[in-house]
């Protein structure tokens, strides 16, 4: 256990001038303090696969009070893992002691179902890459002298390209079971296949993702699905039997979205178009929101709901927020979305009926609402699935680029029937 591959910068190929620069400053900090700190996990391991990490977490054998000392701008945070963040301006780094195995105190507690409690049993540079889940997030990086710290193999399975448990992976995945949607993202994101041993538990225990805070699941899907590989992740989770745990209604809709000669339907379609149209933002670092991806997630099920709420004598807008509300009751139960997001959610559903109004004065306040290119790209895409005929994306795109005069002769020619009503009723008035 306490053997070490140093792989030198000769070898490995690592630029530090590709660290961020704040995250150096805290390494040097801390080592000139006497401490032993290191670049650590997925900023590494995107490194040497040639990505630009988005983080630079760091591991060290100072306790998180002892990094406030050297660090004064550091604010602890957490009981169940406590950390520490360096913060600069807004930006904030994660420097984390180095763990050790758990041990019956109050500082390292193992629960019922093998998931950890607590976990504040501070340990060696060793003992942490050991607790640490998948061997090619448990590289250390000395910015001292370049070299970079194997001490599980890791380096061999990067060469593999593939994605192995430290441990047991079935005590690995009872301690923590988000570790198997890490596996999933990890997998899809970096292009890895899972190692047999540490894939075979994996559909056996999902049903583990049930004892997780719907609040941190929150977190683990936005990563899953807005990693630039969601198309793949989607079919990953369905795979292994984790989705219906994330989005139970999203994984029940794709099952019934299947005709008797085993075509996929316009919701299947919907949701591949959506998650592709995603893929294609992230890869062009263009923003993405959370609502865009729940509102397509749960959409047939609305739609479905809002059916049925018409069907009993309600008008359609109070449909559709019934039917919204019976959604997000069900999903938050799985994974809670904040307010923020889940209400521009519901607007993104309850704007599509505004698509079928082409009257001027509508349009033209409709053109204005702060949430209609949310609900315009919603509807482009159920266009996209066949749900609506293609001329109303058509429509609705060219009313965007053209003129007044245009806009008032296009939305003449869309309801003429209703404008010559207006004009008669204006005449007799």
């Amino acid at each position: 256990m306490s053997s070490v591959t140093k792989i030198p910068a000769s070898e490995h190929g690592i630029n530090p001038r590709e660290i961020d620069k704040k995250a150096r400053t805290i390494l040097k900090s801390l080592t000139d303090a006497g401490y032993e700190a290191y670049l650590v996990g997925g900023g590494v391991r995107d490194l040497l696969l040639g990505f630009h990490p988005k983080d630079f977490d760091i591991a060290t054998s100072a306790t998180p009070e002892q990094v406030k000392e050297v660090l004064p701008s550091t604010r602890i945070i957490g009981r169940r893992f406590r950390l520490a963040h360096v913060h600069f301006g807004r930006e904030y780094f994660e420097v984390a002691t180095f763990r050790a195995p758990h041990d019956d105190s109050d500082k390292g507690q193992v629960g019922q179902h093998g998931r950890i409690i607590h976990d504040n049993v501070y340990g060696t540079v060793v003992e942490d890459a050991y607790r640490r889940d998948f061997s090619i997030n448990a590289l250390f990086y000395d910015l001292k002298n370049g070299e970079v710290l194997d001490f599980v193999g890791a380096m061999d399975d990067l060469e593999k390209r593939q994605l192995r448990m430290i441990g047991d992976p079935v005590v690995r995945y009872r301690e923590d079971p988000v570790r198997m949607i890490r596996a999933i993202r990890f997998a899809a994101k970096l292009d890895l296949s899972i190692e047999p041993a540490s894939e075979a538990p994996i559909r056996e225990l999902s049903s583990l993702l049930g004892n997780i805070a719907p609040a941190r699941l929150f977190d683990e899907a936005l990563k899953l699905f807005h990693s630039g590989q969601a198309i793949k992740t989607l079919e990953l989770l369905r795979e292994y039997h984790l989705l219906e745990y994330l989005f139970p209604q999203a994984e029940k809709s794709l099952n019934e979205d299947i005709d008797k000669d085993g075509k996929e339907g316009t919701y299947t379609k919907l949701v591949y178009a959506a998650l592709t149209n995603t893929d294609k933002r992230i890869r062009a670092d263009m923003p993405v929101t959370p609502a865009f991806l729940f509102a397509v997630m749960l959409w047939k099920r609305v739609r479905e709901g809002s059916i049925m709420y018409s069907e009993l004598g309600n008008p359609a807008l109070q449909s559709m927020h019934l039917a919204a509300s019976d959604a997000f009751g069900e999903q938050v139960k799985c994974i809670s979305v904040p307010r923020r997001f889940s209400n521009m959610t519901r607007e993104i559903w309850t704007l599509q009926g505004l698509f079928a109004f082409k009257n001027e004065r509508r349009v033209l306040r409709f053109l204005e609402h702060k949430r209609f290119r949310a609900a315009y790209d919603f509807m482009c895409l159920r266009v996209r699935a066949g749900e609506l005929p293609e001329e109303e994306c058509e429509w609705w795109t060219l009313i965007q680029e053209v003129d007044a005069a245009e806009k008032k002769a296009m939305c003449l020619a869309a309801s003429p029937g209703k404008s010559k009503s207006r004009n008669k009723r204006r005449k007799n008035g």
